[in-house]
């Protein structure tokens, strides 16, 4: 399964994660609904691909178990070592984190810009009008979803 960097701006901050390349598409879909936030965007983007929502959601739980103001040493060690999870960008070094690519490339969401930039993205061209495979338990099933971005949301390279 191909990865991409996925990286969601709100008003309140920021995630980061390494996810399938498909959930490029998904968090496209999502943003279709108007989120206001992250916590909005997951949920929006939960009958496409529960399962990769509920990995970002238990990895920032996990994240902010170990990592708070001004102690940052865990996610710092972390991604030292290649972490892949996601994680909240709190400073210089999570922040270039963040916009590193990996295998096809990295995808910003700003949520409060309505905009959508595909920094890097070799797997697949995000379309403001599209349709993507719904996946049950990680996997593809029969049934496909829809979407078309409100004309205020934008979509550069």
């Amino acid at each position: 399964m191909s990865k991409i960097r996925l990286t969601i701006i709100d008003d309140t901050g920021t995630v980061s994660f390494v996810g399938p390349a498909h959930g490029a598409k998904v968090l496209t879909a999502a943003c279709s609904a108007r989120p206001a936030n992250v916590t909005a965007l997951l949920a929006a983007a939960r009958p496409f691909d529960a399962q990769m929502v509920d990995q970002v959601l238990d990895g920032l739980a996990i994240f902010d178990e170990h990592n708070g103001p001004e102690r940052y040493q865990a996610i710092h060690a972390a991604l030292t070592r290649g972490h892949s999870g996601p994680f909240r960008v709190v400073d210089s070094i999570t922040r270039a984190a963040s916009l590193e690519p990996v295998e096809t490339g990295v995808i910003l969401f700003n949520l409060a810009a309505q905009r959508i930039v595909q920094v890097q993205n070799s797997y697949s061209a995000l379309l403001r009008r599209d349709r993507g495979r719904i996946r049950a338990a990680g996997k593809p099933t029969r049934h496909l979803y829809r979407y078309e971005l409100p004309h205020d949301w934008s979509i550069v390279p």
